[in-house]
């Protein structure tokens, strides 16, 4: 078992924010709950944990029952045992919605960021039923990225085909420096270049958590996944017709990553039958460059739903 290590992070959340830690069938998943209001789950992305949500968290909780797992792998989550198919966003999804149900929730709000808005959206297709509103951060669906892989958009989003590549040579090569890969990713996907946006605490519990092998190696195989079984069920979907039915809203950074793979709203309309959103004045790590702005224009869209 990993040590708690949630209170180096605790001073950047609501006093009210306990910590869980709930076992399902295919390890842990721990993470934070606060407030009191409807379920709304937040889902992070890579390079980070829950800790990312830290600027909305307090504001959202005075709305909302606020929901913050690590993903599985991520964190202190437990790694599931398998191939690049156990990280699959569909088996992901699958963990989620247990893990709400345990909490005693059928039904919620969702909103993920990155590698977590990439299994929101895949929740939204395969449970419906759980899924009452839906927003993405920064992401274009996986089919679409890599539809869309052109050189420049390549160059722009390298680590895709790398942390795919067959185990062990991502792992081994980031392992030899896992600060300075994180630091170096994370600040050239903001708009500033740097590392100005994150707290000092965020920072290091991103820096800790992303040191350990088996966490790099979560990262890999989650891209491995992105590049294999996650692209086949986007496919299939896509050929079947599928959509996402729940309301959908559309968040990225005018300077992030998605806009360089298609105009967002353009492209998620293909996807889902009631699409709005626009671009925040940031990177790519809306919630931390930016959360004004975020939570300004993902409030009213969370709260039409009560």
């Amino acid at each position: 078992m990993q040590p708690d290590r949630s209170a180096a992070t605790r001073s950047l959340f609501p006093q009210d924010f306990d910590r869980i830690e709930i076992s399902g069938p295919r390890g842990r998943i721990c993470g934070r709950v606060g407030g009191d209001g409807p379920p709304l789950l937040l889902l992070h992305g890579f390079p980070q944990t829950h800790v990312m949500w830290h600027p909305l968290a307090g504001a959202l909780a005075r709305h909302f029952r606020v929901i913050l797992p690590d993903l599985p792998g991520y964190g202190e989550s437990d790694l599931p045992e398998g191939g690049p198919e156990a990280m699959s966003k569909r088996e992901v999804a699958r963990d989620l919605v247990a893990l709400m149900q345990e909490l005693g929730h059928a039904s919620f709000l969702l909103c993920g960021h990155d590698r977590g808005g990439r299994v929101a959206y895949r929740m939204a297709l395969d449970h419906p039923q759980a899924v009452r509103r839906i927003a993405v951060l920064d992401i274009l669906p996986t089919q679409a990225y890599w539809q869309r892989m052109d050189r420049a958009f390549a160059l722009k989003v390298y680590h895709w085909a790398f942390l795919a590549q067959p185990e062990p040579l991502p792992e081994r090569l980031i392992a030899a420096a896992p600060e300075f890969y994180l630091d170096h990713t994370m600040a050239s996907w903001t708009e500033r270049r740097d590392l100005s946006a994150f707290a000092p605490e965020a920072l290091a519990a991103y820096r800790t958590a992303f040191a350990a092998s088996d966490r790099i190696r979560a990262a890999c195989q989650d891209y491995r996944a992105g590049a294999t079984v996650d692209l086949a069920h986007d496919e299939a979907d896509l050929a079947a017709g599928h959509r996402i039915t729940a309301p959908l809203c559309v968040l990225w950074g005018g300077h992030g990553i998605a806009p360089g793979a298609g105009t967002p709203l353009d492209v998620w309309r293909q996807w889902a039958t009631d699409v709005s959103g626009s671009a925040i004045d940031s990177g790519h790590f809306l919630v931390e460059e930016n959360p004004a702005a975020t939570l300004a224009a993902l409030l009213p869209f969370l709260l039409a739903a009560a």
